[in-house]
């Protein structure tokens, strides 16, 4: 119980520190550190679904372009706040992801591969789709404004940090009660052995599916985030790609801790800045090198490797 207050302690003031350093930033930084916090909300969903209940995905891109579309569409042809796409966001990433997870979760991790593989190809193909391209804006895809700061004293770079950072912080707390939680265990029962898991009274389709929907809108939640950040949303911008991208921060994070889902959200935004310099086919030689020494040397990814440095450390104390 010590140990756990004490890392909510350090949980809280590293959101607090993190809220007043924006302030000491220009905006341009700030920015880049609000696209940090999205990628990292999109992978506490992952945490959840892959880490935790075991699953595999392909389909992130279309959740997250499915959040971003659900507020482009309510900015365009509603009159409603920008912030009520902030609301109807995890509700269609649930509806979605539980969908999916329905589908897939009761099957092998090539089957999920494949299903998953399909929802995330056909996303984009739907959103040109001629009977609804008059809604989705088709190719040429729709612009959005961001919502309006609850004060002048704030920018829209930081207050759109502030708010990500927010909900960031509410998500990581959400995730970390529902993995100590009952269903928490039972997800993982049910990722170790699923056969073991049923015979203990754990329906392994339904528990699957619900952390597919969970998943879902933590992904929707951040798609909008980025909707609102960028202006824009479009068919080509949730691609393949995109979902490949998001689980390569997983592995290098630690798919199995809400601590790497920041690392790696810090990892996705910064890491090409690195790598630009190079060229762009040397980059992408890089991004594939480095992810397989990850899985290599780091199984559990950075946060992993943290934990166990920060463990063999208190051996050698004396």
């Amino acid at each position: 119980m010590v140990y756990r207050n004490a890392m909510r302690t350090v949980w809280t003031m590293g959101f607090v520190a993190a809220a007043a350093l924006s302030f000491c930033f220009p905006d341009f930084v700030v920015f880049r550190f609000t696209q940090a916090a999205i990628w990292s909300i999109a992978l506490t969903g992952l945490v959840i679904l892959c880490g935790v209940s075991g699953q595999f995905s392909l389909a992130q891109a279309a959740l997250f372009g499915l959040g971003g579309y659900g507020a482009a569409l309510l900015a365009t042809h509603t009159p409603l706040s920008a912030y009520a796409g902030l609301a109807l966001a995890p509700l269609l990433g649930f509806a979605a992801g539980y969908g999916i997870g329905r589908v897939a979760g009761s099957h092998t991790l090539w089957t999920q591969a494949l299903v998953t593989y399909a929802v995330v190809i056909a996303f984009p193909q739907l959103l040109r789709w001629r009977p609804i391209e008059h809604w989705t804006g088709g190719v040429q895809g729709l612009y959005l404004d961001f919502p309006t700061p609850p004060t002048h004293l704030l920018s829209n770079d930081r207050w759109a940090f502030l708010l990500a950072l927010s909900l960031l912080a509410a998500g990581i707390w959400l995730a970390h009660n529902l993995i100590d939680s009952r269903s928490g265990r039972a997800l993982k029962a049910a990722r170790d052995q699923d056969f073991a898991a049923a015979a203990q009274g754990i329906r392994v389709p339904q528990a699957r599916a619900a952390a597919s929907g969970i998943a879902g809108a933590y992904l929707a939640v951040a798609g909008c985030l980025s909707a609102w950040q960028f202006g824009f949303v479009g068919p080509g911008s949730y691609n393949f790609a995109l979902s490949v991208q998001m689980l390569f921060g997983l592995v290098i994070g630690g798919m199995h801790s809400l601590a790497g889902a920041i690392l790696g959200g810090l990892f996705l935004q910064f890491f090409p800045d690195v790598t630009a310099g190079l060229g762009k086919g040397f980059s992408a030689l890089l991004y594939g090198v480095l992810l397989i020494a990850a899985m290599v040397a780091m199984p559990d990814g950075v946060a992993g490797a943290l934990a166990r440095l920060a463990a063999w450390l208190k051996l050698r104390r004396p």
